[in-house]
């Protein structure tokens, strides 16, 4: 099968799958579509008891896509660079050092905690992982998805602060997690020996680096975007500064996501109020908006179809199920900390805690870290729990945030 024969299959089917959830489930659209995709592959493999040959096939044709090469150098660039195009920086700024402290402190709490606590679970239940693997899954389960928070934020109803505490949390906080993850890969391969001056370096270069790389890159951008004045062009300038942009970080060996949400912003929040006409201002604003809802069909389309390719067996569920509290309570006590120190360890306020608890959604990224972790005895396991996870977090964490904002949002003090 060709790129181009595969990619019109996954097209059609995503498209099928849509149909279905808005004639029959009438989820969102990005989560009916997982959903659809997940009880498909589900139906798939147990017809499969009595055909298995369908279900070989039907592994070998997803096996094809390559789901960490496809989110992290196609899916991400585009995405990310959308959702910070329509973040509003003034707000951002109020709120920076709550972001900071969630991307970057908040990040390490919850490795930690998920890792150590995953490892206790995994050992009660018979099937023990070594201490710096389940530290692997903390540190790829604990960044929150941008892709899949801000899509639901959309509707959900959130105070202005709350909202700009997740979101921006949710662009950030990819650079601390990739730096510790890559680390604790090394030390559980023994390709590396820890070094806390190593990791701080490495977390300078990849997060420094790429704020200077994405200012530098979104300011020529800019001044490329002041001396023209036709919408399909400024397009296609903001295309190559999403897709360009990101390849170069990756060449300089810099955080490549955290230089396009930083693109992004300079782009929406400098750009477009001193380098554009209204018309293209809405043209812009339009097609990233339509680019984003699609490229998150997609993504979601094959976080349903995954299944499929996944060795799911008995004990890698009970795992996974268990994870899923383990998980939830590290991200408590990931945002509480944090929130307690910026106000001077004062009462915290519950309902900010409970909805960024309940609203710190996994998505692809976390798949996909997953995904590209090397061979070692329980890589399946920690594939499954990870893919477990991030379907609760999706089809249960993400259908009712709004129904929970909408019953804490009444209450005082207003998170």
């Amino acid at each position: 099968m060709t790129v181009f024969q595969g990619t019109g299959a996954l097209f059609t089917l995503i498209a099928i799958f849509g149909v279905i959830n808005h004639r029959f489930i009438k989820l969102p659209d990005t989560l009916g579509i997982t959903a659809v995709g997940l009880v498909t592959c589900l139906s798939v493999s147990i017809l499969g008891f009595n055909h298995p040959e369908m279900v070989a096939q039907a592994r070998k044709l997803v096996a094809q896509i390559d789901f960490s090469d496809v989110v992290f150098h196609g899916l991400l660039s585009l995405l990310l660079f959308a959702g910070a195009l329509h973040v509003d920086l003034s707000r951002m700024r109020r709120q920076r050092r709550a972001v900071v402290m969630l991307a970057t402190v908040g990040v390490v709490i919850s490795t930690a905690a998920v890792g150590f606590g995953f490892f206790y679970v995994a050992q009660w239940l018979g099937h023990p992982v070594s201490l710096l693997w389940c530290l692997v899954f903390g540190a790829l389960i604990s960044p929150t998805d941008p892709i899949a928070v801000l899509s639901v934020l959309k509707n959900a109803g959130a105070s202005e602060s709350l909202e700009t505490k997740i979101a921006g949390e949710s662009l950030f906080n990819d650079g601390t997690a990739v730096v510790a993850f890559l680390t604790l890969v090394g030390l559980a391969t023994g390709a590396t020996e820890f070094s806390a001056s190593h990791v701080a370096l490495a977390l300078v270069r990849e997060v420094l680096g790429a704020v200077v790389l994405g200012m530098v890159v979104g300011y020529v951008a800019s001044v490329l975007l002041r001396g023209i004045d036709s919408y399909p062009v400024e397009i296609l300038i903001t295309l190559a500064l999403a897709t360009g942009g990101y390849s170069l970080a990756e060449a300089v060996h810099v955080s490549a996501p955290l230089s396009v949400v930083i693109m992004g912003l300079v782009i929406g929040n400098h750009s477009t109020s001193k380098s554009m006409s209204e018309k293209t201002r809405e043209h812009l604003f339009n097609f990233w908006g339509l680019l984003d809802e699609l490229l998150n069909l997609v993504l979601f389309g094959l976080i349903g179809l995954e299944i499929i390719a996944l060795s799911l067996q008995l004990h890698i569920v009970w795992l996974g199920l268990a994870a899923i509290p383990v998980v939830l309570v590290a991200r408590g006590i990931s945002v509480a900390i944090p929130l307690l120190a910026l106000q001077n360890f004062r009462r915290l306020n519950p309902h900010s805690a409970t909805i960024m608890t309940w609203g710190g959604l996994r998505g692809g990224i976390s798949i996909a870290l997953a995904l590209s972790l090397p061979e070692f005895p329980g890589r399946e396991m920690l594939i499954g729990v990870t893919y477990l996870v991030v379907v609760f977090s999706l089809l249960i964490q993400a259908t009712t945030l709004g129904k929970l904002v909408k019953h804490l949002n009444g209450l005082s003090p207003k998170p």
